[in-house]
C-alpha cells in the first residue's frame, strides 16, 4: 500500500499486489479517469501492518468528497467471510498525516460501530488487505452500484430515530464567502419560515443530529451542495424533495441522480438563477461561485408541486434590495468576483432577440 507524496489533483498512489504488479481496482475513479494510478514500488524494507483490513482508498478532508468517494468500497462489510481489524486510508493530501475528522469517524461508526480507521501515511507491506471495487463516486457511478447502496440501506445510521420537523430547508447561508452560496438566500428563508419550514444549517450539527432531521421530514428543500449526499443516504420514497441549484454545473445533475437512485423519488429541480458571479481569476462558474436567485420562479416551482402554499406569490428583488444583499455579503467591497461571462453573453443574446422580435 502507497499513499501519496506530492499534492495533485492526480497521484500516483494505492495498491501493489504481493508480486509487485498493480491492484487496478484499487483506484479512485472520477467521471473517465482514474484520480490514483500507478506508484512505483518503494525500495528497500517497508514497514509491516498485520492483521486484515478493508482497502478504503483516499480519505478526503472535505465532507462531500468524503461522501462520495471516501466511503465508495464500505460495501464490502457486508460481504466478509470473516471480520477486519480496520479500515486502511492514504490521505488526499500529504501534509494531512493521519489527521481524521469528527465525520470521518462519526461516519465510519455508524456504518461499523468501532471498528478502527487508520490513515497510512507511508507505505505499508500490509498482511491481508481485502480490496473491493468503488461503488460509489462522481460520474455517472454517482447512482452508486447496488450493492453499495444496498450496504448503506442495510448498515448505515440504522440506531438513529427520526426526530424533527416535517418541513425543513438544508441552507447554505451561514457558510460564508470562502465556500460559494446563493445570493437572496436569507429572503428565500424568510419565505419558507412563512411556510413553516424549519431554516437548518447542517454544519452547525454532528452527523447524529442531521441524519435525525434529514429522516424526520416530509419535505426537504435544499440549496445543492454536499448536505445532500448525506440526505440521500438515508431517504426514502416517501419524502418530496426540492433542490434549488446555486450554479450552472453538471454536478447538479449528479446530485439529483444520487438522490434519484438512492431514495427511489424524483426530486424536483429548480434552476432559478438571475445571474452567476464568478471568480474574477477564473471566469466561469465553479463550488465557490455565487448565484443570485430569482424568488419569483423559485416560489412558482415550490407552488407547482406542492411544497408551499399555491396561493404563494414571491416577487423578485429589488435593485435597492439587491445591493443590500451585495452590501451584506461584503461583495460590494470585493473585486474578486465579476458576472458570469456566460450569463452576460445570455443576455445580450435575449436583448437582441427581443430587438429583432420588435
Amino acid at each position: 500500500m502507497i499513499p501519496p507524496v506530492e499534492n495533485g489533483f492526480v497521484q500516483a498512489a494505492g495498491v501493489l499486489e504481493s508480486d509487485g504488479s498493480y491492484c487496478a481496482h484499487g483506484a479512485l475513479w472520477r467521471k473517465f479517469r482514474p484520480l490514483t494510478t500507478e506508484p512505483i514500488q518503494p525500495e528497500g524494507d517497508v514497514p509491516r501492518l498485520t492483521g486484515r483490513w478493508l482497502w478504503g482508498g483516499v480519505l478526503w478532508a472535505h465532507f462531500g468528497h468524503f461522501l462520495v468517494e471516501s466511503t465508495s468500497r464500505l460495501w464490502g462489510l457486508e460481504h466478509l467471510d470473516r471480520p477486519v481489524d480496520g479500515v486502511l486510508f492514504i490521505p488526499k493530501r500529504p501534509r494531512a498525516g493521519e489527521s481524521l475528522r469528527g465525520f470521518h469517524t462519526g461516519f465510519l461508526d455508524m456504518m461499523a460501530p468501532d471498528l478502527p480507521i487508520r490513515v497510512a501515511t507511508t507505505p505499508m507491506n500490509v498482511e491481508e488487505l481485502i480490496v473491493p471495487g468503488q461503488g460509489f463516486g462522481l460520474g455517472m457511478i454517482t447512482a452508486g452500484t447496488e450493492r453499495f447502496r444496498a450496504a448503506i440501506h442495510h448498515r448505515f445510521a440504522r440506531d438513529i430515530a427520526a426526530d424533527g420537523p416535517e418541513r425543513i430547508y438544508l441552507s447554505r447561508s451561514a457558510l460564508g464567502l470562502g465556500k460559494g452560496g446563493l445570493l437572496g438566500e436569507e429572503r428565500l428563508e424568510e419565505l419558507l419560515q412563512a411556510e413553516g419550514y424549519e431554516i437548518f444549517h447542517p454544519q452547525q450539527h454532528d452527523l447524529a443530529t442531521q441524519i435525525a432531521r434529514y429522516k424526520a421530514a416530509k419535505q426537504v428543500i435544499a440549496a445543492d451542495g454536499s448536505a445532500v449526499h448525506l440526505y440521500a443516504m438515508v431517504g426514502r420514497p416517501d419524502q418530496a424533495v426540492a433542490m434549488i441549484l446555486r450554479r450552472q454545473s453538471r454536478s447538479n445533475n449528479l446530485l439529483a441522480e444520487n438522490v434519484r437512485h438512492f431514495c427511489g423519488t424524483e426530486p424536483t429541480i429548480i434552476s432559478a438563477l438571475r445571474t452567476e458571479w464568478v471568480r474574477k481569476s477564473q471566469k466561469k462558474s465553479s463550488r465557490l461561485s455565487f448565484g443570485e436567485l430569482n424568488h419569483e420562479v423559485i416560489g412558482a416551482a415550490l407552488a407547482r408541486d406542492g411544497f408551499i402554499s399555491k396561493q404563494a406569490n414571491w416577487p423578485v428583488l429589488t435593485e435597492d434590495e439587491r445591493k443590500q444583499v451585495f452590501a451584506d455579503k461584503g461583495l460590494n467591497k470585493s473585486d474578486d468576483f465579476i458576472e458570469s461571462p456566460e450569463f452576460v453573453r445570455q443576455r445580450v443574446r435575449a436583448m437582441r432577440q427581443a430587438r429583432r422580435a420588435g
